[in-house]
């Protein structure tokens, strides 16, 4: 088997935005590389978002806030535009207080270790009256995709979901040139370009999508078979303890209601009945079914 040889070098490299070009590669292998990487990097590079806020004076979405030009519904449009960096398994909180007649922006947010906002600049409301005040808080969670609010719906007053856009890859395009070695010319030119929130540069995008694809590769080289034998409930959950709930790959909103739960790991499901299991808040029999049919797909049973 043939070692690839091929070069990667940056043509464009501004701000979000990088143009990268892979050549020589052998005919047709342009296209099955850039159509994978585009596909990785749209779907499974994992990102952060604004996932629910409590605005000081709305007890819902559709309220008018004293003493702020926008109405809830405006400022929560606003906050979905926070481009968030965050890569930690349980959700936190940012907070913003501001006083007065002046403008807020994202940079006017305390951010907790480990929190970024790549975007400060972004305005957010506008405070109309000396003795205006605006506070807002919040929750921000690491994930994969899109998660629409209606998934994180809540029965505290006050709670307001979002929508959360995880996917700090804005957009991806490829095009495939001829190009040659020596006298030879039926070799493809790959030029990849990316752009990215801000979250993630372009280069860092590539490698995480190049390294998802490497890993399902080799699971076709080295299949990892689950064992089907009976063994001791114990026995599953010293295996499952290192397995964390996101590597089931599970509907996200399913995903996301066993982390708000607790369930970090599968040795954490293991040990919970099906009944109580489907008590969980935003789960169900329905999605209890799912996620026994996902830990059977690796071997293990619910109790």
């Amino acid at each position: 088997m043939n070692t690839p040889q091929f070069t990667i070098q940056t043509a464009e490299n501004k701000g979000h935005y990088a143009k990268f070009v892979l050549e020589p590669l052998p005919q047709g292998y342009g296209d099955t590389l850039g159509n994978a990487l585009r596909r990785v990097l749209y779907s499974a590079i994992p990102g952060a978002a604004i996932t629910s806020v409590v605005i000081s004076g709305a007890s819902h979405q559709f309220t008018a806030i004293e003493g702020v030009k926008e109405d809830a519904v405006q400022l929560v449009l606003a906050l979905k535009q926070v481009k968030v960096a965050y890569s930690g398994d349980k959700p936190v909180h940012i907070t913003l207080s501001s006083k007065g007649t002046n403008e807020i922006t994202a940079a006017d947010f305390e951010l907790p270790a480990g929190v970024t906002i790549a975007n400060p600049e972004l305005v957010l409301a506008h405070l109309s009256e000396k003795t205006s005040k605006l506070e807002i808080d919040a929750t921000v969670e690491a994930g994969l995709g899109y998660s629409p609010a209606e998934d994180r719906k809540s029965t505290t007053v006050g709670v307001i979901p979002v929508d959360a856009t995880f996917t700090p890859v804005t957009r991806v395009n490829y095009t495939v040139e001829a190009t040659r070695v020596g006298r030879v010319t039926n070799f493809d030119k790959l030029i990849l370009e990316i752009t990215t929130d801000g979250t993630i540069s372009p280069a860092d995008a590539m490698h995480v999508a190049a390294e998802d694809l490497v890993s399902y590769f080799t699971a076709i080289i080295n299949p990892q078979t689950a064992s089907n034998s009976a063994s001791s409930a114990s026995t599953k959950t010293v295996a499952g303890s290192t397995i964390s709930v996101e590597e089931l790959d599970l509907p996200t909103r399913i995903a996301n209601a066993l982390q708000k739960a607790g369930f970090d790991t599968v040795a954490s499901l293991l040990v919970v009945p099906r009944a109580e299991l489907a008590k969980v808040k935003n789960l169900g029999g329905k999605s209890v079914k799912v996620i026994e049919v996902a830990l059977k797909e690796r071997g293990f049973e619910l109790a």
